[in-house]
């Protein structure tokens, strides 16, 4: 196990206890207290950037590759064909996945909306955030 391998695993495990307590406990004052600050996000936040700044040269080459349309593409690629660049990936998707589910659990708590609405839209809203979003577009009304 690299330190690629444990910074996947911390980032995914560290937004989970939040994922939980909006998924299972919605309206408790300890939900409503842990989600007020920007805890929620800041471990992945601060993963991606040790994990991009470590590597600079891997941050350097991709930045050169986005500057010629016809190789920006291949060079994303590439760096997200490596661990530093996958797991740097993965955290960075991980924080945007639970600052968008945190809205939508926001969301569904000032629009009084089903439980069960509330429930698939921040289930989604992590596993598969698109759709938690599309879901809590569509069905809550405020």
């Amino acid at each position: 196990m690299d330190i690629y391998d444990i910074s996947f695993f911390l980032s995914t495990m560290w937004v989970g206890p939040f994922w939980i307590a909006m998924l299972i406990y919605p309206e408790h004052e300890m939900t409503e207290k842990l989600m007020q600050g920007p805890w929620f996000f800041l471990g992945p936040i601060a993963i991606w950037y040790l994990l991009s700044f470590s590597d600079l040269s891997g941050l350097i080459g991709l930045i050169s590759d986005t500057l010629n349309p016809s190789t920006a593409l291949q060079g994303l690629a590439d760096l997200l064909g490596t661990k530093p660049g996958a797991s740097a990936a993965w955290a960075h998707m991980v924080a945007g996945d639970i600052f968008v589910t945190r809205w939508i659990w926001k969301r569904c708590i000032e629009a009084k909306c089903d439980k069960w609405i509330s429930f698939v839209s921040i289930f989604f809203g992590i596993m598969l955030m698109p759709l938690g979003l599309g879901i809590n577009l569509i069905l809550v009304r405020k």
